[in-house]
């Protein structure tokens, strides 16, 4: 996971194209630009349709606390420690199927 004030690569790229543009003028610069930032929107617009970043949140929390569980209870049982990835699973696919409902946009 990126730190909030760091540019993505897609964003870094996006700026030195830009910044190339800004400085040639060119065409071909002014191409790579359009190019640059058609492919951004287009993922952007991609990762809103399909929910892939909020399953990806979900999936990474899902993770972090069955890994939680196992290190504040390092004398559960297979049981134990069982049940609580079920449990952790089953509301990680309750979320997921959540989005199917949510608005698009």
């Amino acid at each position: 996971m990126s730190v909030p004030s760091e540019m993505s690569n897609p964003q870094l790229f996006q700026q030195l194209a830009l910044l190339g543009w800004l400085r040639s003028g060119s065409e071909q610069d002014k191409d790579i630009l359009t190019a640059l930032t058609g492919i951004q929107v287009a993922q952007e617009l991609m990762d809103r349709l399909t929910g892939q970043r909020e399953v990806d949140a979900f999936k990474t929390e899902c993770i972090r606390c069955i890994a939680d569980f196992v290190q504040s209870n390092p004398r559960a049982t297979q049981d134990q420690i069982n049940a609580e990835v079920k449990k952790h699973v089953l509301v990680f696919a309750a979320r997921v199927k959540a989005l199917d409902s949510a608005p698009l946009l």
